[in-house]
């Protein structure tokens, strides 16, 4: 089978399409052959050595597909039945293993493409917005990267709680992706202050939430834009992590609080997993949320997803299509 390979960390170019023996399940794991594999900025994270990873290795934390084979005392999944996952390393491959505990059945109706697109992001949006900070009717959130995939995810689930969006952009199709989805209000950050353009929005207020997955480029604004007792849901890093901070500024924000909070965290056990999945994939099946899937590159092309993805050029998720 064709798998991309990771011999040494670094920049898009070392990722490497190669020929490498098509795997076996174990106890417990699925054989899926692969439909598409979703492109998460965790995996420019493990790819660039930001994340330790064990050399060498296939990259690709998300995929759906179909059941090739199941191994040994796995239940409640065979050969021929469509699944999705996240948290699983080795998506950017043909066939990839999967835990049975952590492979979830694809409904009725739902394309593979869409549940691979879907996996990662939307689980993490429901868990952002349902268990780190659960939005309440009438609160106002700050969303970063407004037109990003999981921006686009957090935007709809925020509206779906009667929460108010306000999402940064940096371009006019963005703004429009963005408003699209709901967003209330835009600020453009290459612009304008994002800090002072919430306080304008919100009276002086200040948003009862942030959710941050630029990191570095955005803390500061975050951190700013918060009202007392309101919380940074810091998420991802995607302008590269943030440098320590004194605990000291979060009681000059005014009380606020801060969280790094990873999707592993919220899968804590099937009744989560099924809780979180079900939902966002139940949503997506009678039309409540929408998935728009920004670009599918071939397996071949998984160096110039990653250089997209870093460049900031896309919109939406990106697949990789074995």
């Amino acid at each position: 089978m064709r798998a991309i390979r990771v011999q040494a960390t670094g920049g898009p170019e070392v990722l490497e399409l190669a020929e490498a023996d098509r795997p076996a399940p174990g106890p417990g794991e699925l054989l899926v052959e692969v439909a598409a594999s979703g492109v998460n900025f965790i995996d420019t994270y493990q790819r660039s050595g930001v994340y330790s990873m064990p050399l060498p290795f296939t990259p690709g934390s998300e995929g759906a597909g179909t059941v090739a084979e199941a191994g040994p005392d796995v239940a409640g999944f065979t050969a021929g039945d469509r699944v999705a996952w996240a948290m699983t390393p080795g998506s950017y491959a043909e066939y990839a293993v999967v835990p049975a505990a952590k492979a979830v059945r694809i409904p009725e109706g739902l394309e593979d493409r869409t549940a691979a697109a879907a996996a990662l992001q939307g689980m993490t949006a429901h868990y952002l917005i349902a268990s780190t900070h659960p939005v309440r009717e009438g609160e106002t959130a700050l969303v970063h990267a407004a037109a990003g995939g999981m921006g686009l995810l957090l935007t709809q689930l925020i509206k779906a709680r009667g929460g108010r969006v306000i999402g940064t952009v940096s371009t006019d199709e963005k703004e429009r992706l963005a408003r699209g989805a709901g967003a209330d209000e835009i600020i453009r950050y290459t612009e304008a202050d994002v800090a002072e353009g919430v306080r304008e929005l919100t009276g002086g207020r200040g948003v009862d939430v942030v959710y941050d997955g630029v990191g570095k480029d955005t803390f500061d604004a975050s951190l700013a834009s918060l009202r007392p007792r309101g919380t940074l849901a810091l998420f991802g890093a995607a302008s590269g992590p943030v440098p320590p901070v004194d605990p000291q500024r979060l009681n000059s924000a005014g009380s606020v609080f801060l969280t790094r909070p990873s999707l592993a965290s919220y899968l804590l056990d099937r009744d989560e997993l099924d809780w979180r999945a079900g939902e966002v994939f139940g949503a997506i099946a009678d039309g409540r949320l929408d998935i728009r899937i920004g670009g599918s590159y071939p397996l071949a092309d998984a160096r110039k997803a990653h250089e997209d993805l870093e460049g900031r050029r896309t919109t939406g998720k990106l697949l990789l299509l074995p």
